[in-house]
């Protein structure tokens, strides 16, 4: 089995009561949602990668989402939101002088991030659509707290006269669309890609910047 995410392995520290069948069968969830999807994912399927019996799987958990959201809820809760929010305060605290030295400080951070959780954000980018409960709890757990951040720094760069005037809920839409369309189609979508990294995230910063530069 892959090594663990980042935060897989702090929520077996954090979930103390886990037995060692519990965290070979989420493990294996986890793997197998990742890859191929949660509706395209059986429970006999993670059973034989958890080399536990099915029945073993239902003991745990009722249904195959009862599975789903007992992986993603906690770690959403108790380790995702905490970690996110706390690890983009450091960037979005900083003030750097320009917006777009905090464009590429956003970027890096947040590559970091998928490269250390990339099962888990295969998951939640894959299932929040289609799952009013883990949609729920991504909006109230990290989505409202970050935007508001990130509303008040657009307004904190618009007074220094770097970026346009226009709503500054409408600057953030843009700058995640870019940001993150870039790290899904990247990391997740075509790894597989030639990639030149350093020159893609200049050209997203600079995309950005002209839109929403008063230069």
């Amino acid at each position: 089995m892959p090594e663990q995410d980042s935060i897989i392995e702090e929520l077996f520290q954090e979930e103390e009561g886990l037995t060692d069948k519990q965290k070979k069968i989420i493990a294996a969830a986890i793997e197998s949602f990742s890859e191929k999807g949660y509706a395209a994912t059986s429970t006999s399927e993670i059973a034989k990668k958890a080399g536990v019996a099915e029945g073993t799987i239902f003991r745990h958990y009722k249904t195959k989402k009862d599975l789903l959201l007992g992986i993603v809820s906690p770690m959403m809760a108790k380790l995702l939101a905490p970690f996110v929010i706390k690890d983009l305060y450091k960037v979005i605290d900083h003030k750097y002088e320009r917006y777009e030295d905090f464009l590429r400080a956003i970027m890096a951070n947040r590559i970091d991030f998928l490269k250390n959780n990339m099962s888990l954000i295969k998951i939640l980018i894959q299932e929040i659509p289609f799952h009013p409960e883990l949609k729920e709890q991504f909006k109230e757990h990290i989505a409202k707290k970050v935007f508001e951040r990130f509303v008040s720094l657009v307004k904190f760069y618009q007074k220094k006269g770097q970026i346009i005037d226009i709503p500054a809920f409408s600057a953030v839409r843009m700058t995640f669309t870019s940001i993150f369309g870039f790290l899904i189609t990247r990391y997740l979508l075509l790894p597989e890609a030639d990639w030149d990294d350093e020159k893609e995230i200049e050209l997203t910063i600079q995309f950005i910047m002209h839109g929403l530069s008063k230069e």
